[in-house]
């Protein structure tokens, strides 16, 4: 059984603290639109849909709680906290899509004129309570994609090494993972030899999380630091890297934990075949290159300290995006719920 980084039932909502892990399992309760901006923006939850995830949870616990004095009173205070979720980590795109979709949603519910209050609030809360059962359907379909894409690339070979940064698990989403789910999928059929994790400098989310949950699943699992990359690929046969992403542009270009694309650069040296494992959502359309993503930076403290310990001298100047993105053309595929799709063909494709 997978790790839950989320637990959920109508009016109650408990988050897995992340930032304790791998040294404490403690769930934190959510009552609030604010706590769920609190535990985004802290990272006690992270990973994109995760995010999308806890941050709708929370208006839906908060909501089941309230009494509104009209329609047009409820949809308007579902438009102001989703809007203000939306702004607990900017670069993630899920929190926005997911945010526009319920917005609209709720606007139809609201111009409905057979529709009482009490209906109204109940069937937005159960739009978005299906977001947990399809979010876990779509990663078992990253996973079968992802595992028929790297079969094919080795049709002699039954047996795969994987790389993978940062965490895109279980703890990452509702359950599975995009990425990871890959790794996952692979493993249960008996064709995962080997997986590799990078440390994932600053936050460590590959030394904390990703090997927590491999450890967990008994997948059999190394862990490197983020500097051992290029080495790796070098001296072990790396059949495939898998990331996940935070969003993608419409050419392609994606952003991802920084330390993505120096990966990417990596791969493309020794030749390997490079993947982005992400939902469909996670798509942004709206944006034409990687060069129009808001790339949020993170304070001096990630880069400085270990917990309370310092490990940086003191005075000097730090600089912590969270992210970087990597250009199209070292991506070898993006693999979705919808399927494998080479980055020229996003484009193309409608996001319904």
């Amino acid at each position: 059984m997978t790790l839950q980084s989320i637990r959920y039932a109508k009016g109650n909502l408990e988050v897995l603290d992340q930032l304790l892990l791998p040294a404490q399992c403690k769930y934190l309760q959510v009552k609030t639109v604010e706590d769920g901006w609190k535990v985004i923006n802290k990272m006690q939850v992270r990973g994109a849909p995760a995010i999308a995830i806890v941050g709708c949870l929370s208006l839906a616990v908060q909501i089941n709680e309230e009494k509104f004095e009209s329609k047009k009173a409820l949809r308007q205070e579902i438009e102001g906290r989703l809007n203000y979720l939306v702004s607990s980590r900017p670069t993630a795109v899920n929190m926005k899509l997911a945010a526009d979709d319920l917005i609209q949603f709720a606007n139809i519910l609201c111009d409905d004129e057979s529709l009482t209050i009490e209906t109204m609030k109940q069937r937005f809360i159960t739009r978005i309570e299906d977001m947990l059962d399809r979010d876990i359907a779509d990663n078992k379909a990253i996973g079968m994609y992802g595992e028929k894409e790297i079969i094919s690339q080795y049709p002699k070979e039954n047996q795969f090494r994987i790389l993978t940064h940062c965490n895109t698990g279980s703890l990452a989403t509702a359950g599975y993972g995009t990425a990871l789910g890959v790794i996952r999928t692979l493993h249960s059929s008996q064709k995962l030899e080997h997986v590799y994790c990078t440390e994932t400098r600053p936050y460590n989310q590959g030394a904390r999380l990703t090997a927590y949950e491999l450890v967990h699943d008994k997948i059999p699992a190394t862990l490197i630091v983020d500097s051992m990359v290029a080495t790796l690929m070098k001296q072990r046969r790396i059949s495939a890297v898998v990331v996940g992403a935070d969003r993608v542009a419409s050419n392609g270009d994606t952003a991802n934990k920084i330390g993505t694309y120096q990966i990417a650069v990596l791969a493309k040296h020794h030749n390997v075949p490079f993947y982005i494992a992400a939902p469909f959502t996670s798509i942004d359309m709206n944006i034409v290159s990687g060069d129009y993503i808001k790339i949020e930076e993170r304070p001096d403290r990630e880069m400085t300290h270990v917990g309370d310990h310092r490990i940086a001298a003191q005075g000097i100047a730090c600089w912590n995006p969270a992210f970087d993105v990597t250009p199209a053309d070292l991506i070898a595929g993006i693999i979705t719920e919808k399927g494998v799709f080479r980055p020229a063909e996003l484009a193309t494709l409608e996001y319904h």
